[in-house]
């Protein structure tokens, strides 16, 4: 899990008030940012312009966090976290495939995307159950598997009837485009499978467990925030059982749902699958000069309202 912790409040002694709380919760969406020296330069721009609105509930990063040509540097993945953690409330980030799966590729530093990840996990997902800015229920997580290792960076939270699920789904067929030019050997592909097989399954468990919480809590609403744009052009069957897995779910619910997606850069909505009650946004990437605001009102006819918002 990432759980990035946002600023704390000020000082001085206030009386306490109770505040019912907004009918509608308020998402910040951005993804496949920043990529380069320069978006990275403009980057603490974008975060102001996010901070500057002032009521945002929980800002949502949707994983590539460089581009897939660039070295997979320790310290860079520091560098990001240390701008995430600029932001003035609570974010929430899910890996995306530059970040590791494709760092085996030479212009990226030719490692074995596999360590990559452990060491992904070292910087963003290191403290799971940590509180989302001081909210008094802690991020749900799935650090922990039955009989398996955790995948930490899926997460699930809820409020204001409203759940919000962050799955470890990325591109490269989420994962399973072999390695180092398909030169792998033997050990390598039998790791790369057998993380590919792990996850899925771990995914497809987060699934059934948000839509349980959604039943349980009775949410009007749900949003699922992944890397992967699972039905761009010809996509091959690393997504299939994620799909349909989704979408068996979402039949059943009685309530929204809305999938995010970064992954091919260009804004979006449609409604890919075969579920009435389904909405999915592609967020611009590639860029620091605009990110999404998404709305969640719960009990509106329409209850996901998004807002491309420019960064002056």
């Amino acid at each position: 899990m990432i759980v990035l912790a946002g600023a704390a409040g000020c000082g001085g002694s206030q009386e306490s008030i109770e505040v019912a709380p907004a009918p509608t919760l308020t998402l910040a969406v951005i993804g496949d940012t920043p990529y380069g020296d320069e978006q990275l330069a403009s980057f603490p721009t974008l975060v102001e312009s996010i901070n500057s609105q002032g009521s945002v509930d929980l800002v949502l990063h949707l994983g590539d966090i460089k581009t897939g040509g660039s070295p997979c540097d320790v310290r860079y993945y520091r560098h990001v976290r240390m701008l995430l953690d600029s932001f003035a409330f609570p974010v929430l980030y899910t890996p995306g495939d530059n970040e590791w799966t494709d760092c085996h590729r030479p212009a990226a530093g030719g490692h074995v995307p596999t360590e990559r990840l452990a060491r992904l996990r070292r910087v963003f997902f290191a403290r799971p159950g940590m509180s989302l800015g001081g909210e008094p229920e802690p991020v749900r997580t799935q650090a922990r598997g039955r009989g398996r290792r955790g995948v930490p960076e899926n997460v699930l939270w809820s409020d204001r009837d409203v759940v919000v699920s962050m799955l470890h789904v990325v591109g490269s067929d989420n994962g399973r485009e072999p390695w180092f030019e398909g030169n792998e050997t033997a050990r390598q592909t039998a790791t790369r499978q057998a993380e590919v097989t792990a996850r899925v399954a771990a995914d497809l468990a987060w699934i059934d467990e948000t839509f349980r919480e959604a039943t349980r809590s009775d949410a009007a609403a749900v949003v699922l925030a992944m890397q992967a744009d699972m039905f761009a052009g010809a996509r091959a069957g690393g997504y299939a059982r994620i799909v349909a897995r989704l979408t068996r779910r979402a039949r059943a619910l009685d309530g929204a749902v809305l999938l995010l997606n970064g992954d091919t850069h260009q804004y979006l909505v449609d409604r890919p699958v075969a579920a009435p009650n389904v909405t999915r946004i592609v967020v611009q990437g590639e860029t620091t000069a605009e990110w999404l605001r998404v709305e969640v009102d719960p009990q509106a006819a329409r209850p996901f309202t998004p807002r491309r918002r420019t960064v002056s």
